[in-house]
């Protein structure tokens, strides 16, 4: 019987299986295809990625440092308003390339993972979890002392455990051309119905553009449009679910969900890697497999942890779909030079961002 089995290996499951791994558990991950693929989420992060990687991951991975970003209220050819640090605010990098680097980590670190492994049934009993997978060699049946839902937006496991969903879940396309870009600021388009569209410049990596709003917004015609604004082929495309909004309760008797299962993610970007690692962390530090009682210490740690951050993104949110006078009149007053983290609104009321202000 393992200690943890982990259903998904994407950068929140790769995080637990590391580190429960590197506390002495055994631990089962299990990935439904080739980890990091298909990609479905930007590449666009915060510096603190590097703090959950391993050595030489930077130099592998980078492919832009970003030091701001331009604010429009309308199309590619709009006014922009510019927000942005004297140093770099973000990284972008190469995201599928992230995805396996964290799996590697966890692998070394003595996590059992194994992909094209996908699980079709998860029992949770008094004292442990069945859980069936079908490998390429067959069914397989294995036990757990606890599961681990770290299988994204649709999360079986969230849905076996009987688990609330997400608030509501966002609609995002990605495309990319191969124009090499190395410009140092990226472009935020506030035109999605009750989102945002970007352009993010990938150096050498090329361009990625993207958009997300709520299913049923036409979200294909208005990709469209935005790629036709700029004038650009695009080479490559997907798309994918971004879920906003945590459900009241991400754990059972011996479950608990990490990550975009558990829709541990940024209500106003949607980004989710930082936030899911971060929880990641949480889970492993507080949850005893063998102590079904320390779930709830899980719950409050990353509530506690990131509840304000979360909060204060929804409000955030609301001002996307302000009128756009309201809009313009606001982007004028406050551009310029900020403190702010990218993954931390509550920074909005830091000591660096007052500094920035009075600049």
């Amino acid at each position: 019987m393992y200690d943890f089995v982990v259903v998904g290996a994407g950068p929140a499951g790769a995080r637990f299986a590391r580190r429960a791994s590197e506390a002495g558990y055994d631990v089962l991950a299990l990935e439904q295809g080739r980890v990091g693929e298909p990609l479905a989420c930007s590449g666009h992060v915060s510096t603190d990625i590097w703090a959950f990687t391993g050595e030489g991951a930077r130099e592998e991975l980078l492919q832009n440092e970003v030091f701001g970003a331009r604010f429009h209220v309308g199309g590619p050819h709009s006014d922009a308003h510019e927000f942005y640090k004297r140093e770099v605010v973000s990284n972008v990098i190469d995201r599928v390339g992230l995805d396996r680097h964290l799996a590697d980590l966890a692998r070394e670190a003595g996590a059992d993972l194994r992909e094209q492994h996908t699980v079709t049934g998860v029992e949770e009993h008094r004292d442990r979890v069945d859980i069936t997978a079908r490998g390429p060699d067959g069914v397989e049946t294995h036990e757990g002392k606890m599961v681990v839902g770290a299988d994204g937006p649709r999360s079986r496991v969230r849905q076996a455990l009987g688990l609330p969903e997400p608030g509501e879940l966002l609609h995002g396309v990605l495309g990319f051309s191969d124009e090499p870009d190395g410009q140092d600021f990226v472009d935020v388009h506030l035109t999605a119905p009750r989102f945002f569209a970007w352009r993010i410049p990938r150096d050498d990596a090329g361009v990625e553009y993207g958009l997300a709003c709520p299913p049923g917004e036409q979200v294909n015609e208005l990709f469209d449009d935005l790629v036709s604004g700029y004038d650009v082929d695009i080479v490559r495309r997907c798309s994918g679910l971004i879920p906003i909004g945590p459900p009241g309760v991400v754990t059972t008797r011996r479950g608990l969900l990490v990550g975009d299962a558990a829709a541990q993610t940024k209500p106003f970007t949607g980004g989710g890697i930082l936030y899911g690692m971060t929880c990641a962390d949480h889970a492993v530090r507080t949850v005893d497999p063998d102590d079904p009682a320390t779930l709830a210490d899980y719950e409050s740690a990353w509530r506690d942890d990131l509840a304000d951050e979360i909060r204060l993104g929804h409000w955030i949110r609301k001002a996307y779909s302000l009128p756009e006078p309201v809009q313009t009149l606001g982007l004028s007053t406050l551009s310029g030079e900020i403190g702010v983290h990218m993954d931390r609104p509550t920074s909005l009321f830091s000591t660096d961002q007052l500094k920035a202000f009075l600049r």
